[in-house]
């Protein structure tokens, strides 16, 4: 007997001012089984499951459940049907606590005609979800007090406690450490078995081998081929998404000079004030810094930037001891953080790309402090054609970029103006291949220019490619440091675990 689609898309068209998304795209999906659903950034892979969602309408073409025509008016549609959507940019409110953020517009009540929302029950009804995927923080946490990572599983539980047939993850694991991976690769194998059907995306190629029963392929807005299980292979997979080889850099390539040339001596963060931090970067040096999530590394990052204070430790650039207790400092000194969140703490969304890239230097651009056009326009223009930011125009709002673009957006804010050391966090998060070569070509290409880089990354193969040394921390202190030639996975997650090398 022959099996029927769960999900038909067929011939889907959706055009946006001035460009045109998706271009006739068809898609089966069965229940019980996963499909990676891959592209470049742009190529209309999270429009074509907004139309799933019920987020966007298309222009033309036909959406089928259970082989009947269906039209998804909203979000509301799409959940009545049993559709739930895993947005790569979380969509979570930070001043509710987790139960509140997972049940949301679903509350239990109490007391009849009153309708008071019953906390308790919330709780219960959310706990379960947090333990499946082994999340250890209580119901009643408020959301502001999660890092990235742990907010992006609470945006998983609010999928999961939907008990949806037809789920949608659009870029899960791009904040998550490898053993928070593996814990989302186990929770879905079993809604595989459970029957639901998975329309994964990601630009962790590694992970589809791991997770997909196949794959099918967008590029510039239409099909451009699908892989069955023995197919998925990285080049398989890269040849269909780009038509093109991607040349990445290659490792090692900056020799590290003057080693302590960005210092770091007895730092103690707020969140880990018994736990002193030292590291030493050189000029021309990529130092990774690897640790699962909580390991202490973003808050590192802050406290050097002047985010936020720290308990104790003194900081350094070629022998000169620096005072940062805000971020006008660190700039000032030519010390820069590209964050983790780009789109909360990296960018102004509703800014042009132009407004972005020239905020933290309007002074460079100002003669008897008056702003000018020209040599601001002539300046952002220049150096997003050196990072092949790809856009009509400089003056587009920077909400309208995709993810890889943003990125390049907020590095070319500090590119503008010549680092000393580039401290960034998660540099590659929710980027396609593509993309990515080009940020490590230009990481690689600063050192090369002697910038000090710190590179905090969650992604082992970026540790692994880019780096020239790796620092792992753990609980707030660093347990070892690997030169490239000594540094495997297993040897970074010992580290990472709290065993020192």
């Amino acid at each position: 007997m022959t099996r029927s689609p769960v999900l038909q898309l067929r011939a889907i068209q959706k055009r946006f001012p001035g460009v045109h998304a998706l271009r006739g795209v068809d898609l089966d999906l069965y229940a019980g089984e996963v499909v990676a659903l891959l592209g470049e950034n742009g190529a209309g892979k999270s429009t074509l499951m907004k139309i799933v969602g019920g987020i966007e309408q298309p222009d033309s073409g036909e959406v089928l459940l259970d082989g009947a025509s269906v039209v998804m008016r909203g979000v509301q549609t799409a959940t009545a049907l049993g559709i739930a959507f895993i947005h790569q940019e979380l969509n979570l409110l930070d001043n509710l606590d987790v139960a509140g953020n997972v049940l949301l517009g679903r509350e239990p009540t109490r007391w009849g005609a009153l309708r008071l929302i019953d906390g308790e029950k919330m709780q219960d009804h959310v706990r379960p979800y947090l333990d499946q995927l082994r999340l250890d923080i209580a119901p009643d946490t408020p959301m502001a007090a999660l890092s990235i990572a742990q907010q992006q599983l609470v945006e998983i539980a609010k999928a999961l406690s939907l008990n949806a047939r037809l789920l949608i993850m659009d870029e899960p694991t791009s904040s998550l450490t490898l053993a928070e991976t593996a814990r989302l690769h186990d929770v879905v194998a079993a809604l595989r078995e459970r029957g639901v059907a998975v329309i994964y995306i990601t630009h962790r190629l590694g992970e589809v081998r791991l997770v997909a029963d196949r794959a099918v392929v967008l590029r510039d807005g239409a099909n451009a081929g699908a892989l069955a299980r023995g197919e998925l292979t990285h080049d398989n997979m890269i040849r269909l998404m780009v038509g093109r080889q991607i040349e990445m850099e290659p490792l090692g390539t900056a020799a590290p000079n003057a080693r302590n040339y960005f210092r770091i001596d007895g730092l103690r963060t707020r969140r880990y004030p018994h736990h002193a931090v030292s590291l030493a970067v050189g000029r021309g040096e990529i130092l990774g810094i690897a640790g699962l999530v909580g390991a202490g590394r973003s808050e590192l990052a802050r406290a050097v930037f002047g985010i936020e204070s720290p308990a104790a430790g003194t900081i350094s650039v070629d022998g000169r001891m620096l005072t940062i207790r805000e971020p006008e400092h660190a700039i000032r000194h030519g010390v820069f953080l590209v964050p983790e969140d780009r789109r909360v703490a990296g960018l102004i969304v509703d800014f042009s790309i132009r407004e972005n890239v020239s905020l933290p230097a309007l002074g460079r651009y100002a003669r008897h402090g008056l702003l000018s056009d020209t040599r601001e326009r002539a300046a952002v223009a220049g150096v997003c054609a050196q990072l092949q930011v790809k856009a009509p125009s400089i003056e587009v709002r920077a909400a309208t970029l995709s993810g890889g673009n943003q990125q390049k957006i907020v590095l070319a804010k500090w590119l503008a103006l010549a680092p000393n050391v580039l401290i960034v966090d998660e540099p590659t998060r929710g980027v396609d291949v593509g993309a990515k070569a080009e940020i490590y070509r230009l990481l690689r290409g600063l050192a090369r220019e002697g910038v000090a880089i710190v590179m905090i990354s969650s992604d082992m193969e970026e540790i692994l490619h880019v780096s020239d040394r790796v620092a792992v921390m753990h609980e707030g202190r660093v347990t070892g440091i690997l030169d490239h030639a000594d540094c495997t996975e297993e040897r970074i997650m010992r580290l990472a675990v709290g065993q020192q090398s």
